[in-house]
C-alpha cells in the first residue's frame, strides 16, 4: 500500500514538473524570450561561467609552473656564467699582479750595473727555524754559491750550498744564522744588520751609542762583506733605543715582502773577501 502511495506521489511530481516546463516553454518574457528557454540560458551560464574560471586556474597555474622552470634554468645557467666570469677577473687580476712584479724587475736589471739572471721563486723551506726558497736557476744558468739575491724593493738574501743544474737554495736575510754589513744612509752610521725571530725580523748591531740614528732611517748595503751590491736597501729603522753597553738596540722593518716573493734576481758577480772592519762597521754575511 505505502508503496502504491510513493509511487502515486513520483507520478503526480513529474506531471507537475512536465507542466511547468510545458508551460514554461510556451510562455514568454517581456523580453520576447520563452522562459524555460531563460532558464537554461542562467543555468548553463553559470555552468560555463565556473568551468571557465577552473580551465583559466589551470592554464594560469600551467603557464606560472612552465614560467617558473624557465626562469630557474636561466638562473642556473646565469649562474653559472657569473662563476665563470669571476674565475676569468680572477686570472686577469692575478695576471695583471704578475706583470707588475716582473715589470719592477725589468726596470731593476736595466738599471743595475751589474750582471744579474731572473729566476721565478718555486718552493720554499717549511722550516720556520730556516727561511730559505728556492729558485729555478742552477749551476747550468751561472749560479754560484755566496751569490746575492735580490727584488725589486731590496735585498733577498745570498745563494747558499752548492747549486744543482737548474735549482738553487737561497738563505733569507731575515733568517736567524744570515747578516749583512749594512750603514744608515741619513747618519752614515755602519754596523751588521742580521735576521731575528721577532718582529720586525731585522736588527742593526755594531751602531754606537754616539749614533744619530732615528726611526724612518733607510739602512741599505754597506757592500763590506763582499757579498752584497752596496746602496742596495734593507730596511728602514723602525726603533731605536740606547743598549746597555757601548752599541744601540736597532730594529729594521725590511724592504722586501719575504712572504710574497715570487721572482727575484741573482747577481751573477762572484763574491770576494770581506773588506777589513772599519770603525762602527761590521763584515761578513753569517754568523
Amino acid at each position: 500500500m505505502l508503496d502504491i502511495r510513493k509511487r502515486t506521489g513520483y507520478l503526480l511530481l513529474a506531471i507537475m514538473v512536465g507542466h511547468v516546463i510545458l508551460i514554461s516553454a510556451q510562455v514568454q518574457s517581456k523580453s520576447g524570450v520563452r522562459v524555460l528557454e531563460a532558464v537554461a540560458f542562467g543555468a548553463f551560464s553559470r555552468v560555463q561561467l565556473g568551468a571557465s574560471g577552473i580551465v583559466d586556474g589551470v592554464r594560469n597555474a600551467w603557464g606560472s609552473y612552465v614560467g617558473l622552470r624557465g626562469v630557474r634554468a636561466e638562473n642556473e645557467t646565469l649562474r653559472a656564467r657569473l662563476s665563470e666570469l669571476e674565475v676569468r677577473l680572477q686570472e686577469q687580476r692575478a695576471l695583471a699582479a704578475r706583470s707588475v712584479r716582473l715589470q719592477e724587475l725589468l726596470d731593476l736589471k736595466a738599471s743595475t750595473s751589474l750582471p744579474t739572471l731572473a729566476a721565478e721563486v718555486i718552493g720554499g723551506n717549511p722550516n720556520p727555524g730556516m727561511r730559505t726558497i728556492t729558485i729555478d736557476r742552477g749551476a747550468a744558468d751561472g749560479v754560484r754559491p755566496n751569490m746575492a739575491v735580490v727584488a725589486p724593493k731590496g735585498i733577498v738574501g745570498r745563494i747558499i750550498g752548492e747549486p744543482a743544474a737548474h735549482a738553487s737554495r737561497v738563505q733569507l736575510l731575515i733568517d736567524r744564522d744570515a747578516a749583512a754589513g749594512a750603514i744608515v744612509e741619513r747618519a752614515r752610521a755602519g754596523g751588521m744588520v742580521a735576521g731575528s725571530e721577532h718582529d720586525p725580523p731585522l736588527k742593526m748591531e755594531l751602531v754606537s751609542n754616539l749614533s744619530d740614528v732615528k726611526p724612518g732611517d733607510l739602512v741599505v748595503a754597506s757592500g763590506v762583506d763582499g757579498i752584497y751590491p752596496k746602496g742596495y736597501a734593507i730596511g728602514h729603522v723602525e726603533k731605536t733605543e740606547q743598549g746597555g753597553g757601548l752599541y744601540l738596540t736597532i730594529t729594521v722593518r725590511p724592504t722586501v715582502d719575504f712572504s710574497s716573493l715570487e721572482y727575484v734576481l741573482v747577481v751573477l758577480t762572484p763574491p770576494r773577501p770581506a773588506l777589513p772592519a772599519e770603525p762602527g762597521a761590521a763584515a761578513g754575511s753569517t754568523r
